[in-house]
């Protein structure tokens, strides 16, 4: 019987969740693999875009990463978004917003958004997101038990307020607190 590895990484901004290219990979991608030794058959448990950072989690358990990507599971975003947002565009992404998912029409779930006032402090991403020259920014937590393809970046779109940073703050009860970009932990398991 082999034993199961589990991680949790700040995933960096630039960087792909996967480890190894495949036909549709260019080969000048940044791969997480790139970060640390890992062990064969290891796996990140869902995805965050080459453009989003934040919590990640690792596995070679085909059983937890099942577990973590299930309904069951909240994961929340804190996002940087374009435009100081109203109240009114908070209660619409609450209630659920229509979004495109391959070429249809989503209604997205019930979840739980709010505004973050002050906004969180996270290290400076390697690249610059605009300044306060192009007008104001604001920050939102938003908490969902669904994962569609770039759900976040396209729930605040639909509201008005484009995605300019996403960092996943929280899986579960696992939280990224004061971890560093490219930081890796090594766990016994993770607290769901």
């Amino acid at each position: 019987m082999s034993i199961n590895s589990h991680f949790k990484i700040y995933k960096p901004y630039g960087y792909l969740s996967q480890f190894i290219h495949n036909h549709t990979t260019r080969r000048n991608k940044k791969l997480l693999g790139e970060l640390g030794g890992f062990p064969e058959n290891i796996m990140a448990i869902g995805r965050l875009d080459e453009d989003s950072e934040g919590l990640l989690f690792l596995t070679t358990s085909g059983k937890m990463s099942e577990l973590v990507r299930s309904k069951y599971v909240e994961k929340e975003y804190y996002v940087q978004i374009d435009g100081n947002i109203a109240e009114e565009a908070i209660k619409q992404l609450e209630s659920g917003v229509s979004i495109g998912i391959n070429g249809k029409k989503y209604l997205t779930a019930p979840c739980i958004a709010k505004i973050l006032d002050p906004a969180p402090k996270f290290p400076e991403r390697s690249k610059r997101i605009r300044d306060d020259r192009h007008g104001p920014t604001s920050w939102i937590s938003i908490t969902l038990k669904e994962g569609k393809f770039r759900q976040v970046k396209k729930m605040t779109a639909a509201v008005g307020y484009p995605t300019l940073r996403l960092v996943r703050y929280r899986i579960g009860n696992e939280f990224l607190n004061d971890m560093l970009p490219g930081e890796i932990i090594k766990v016994e398991n993770f607290d769901l």
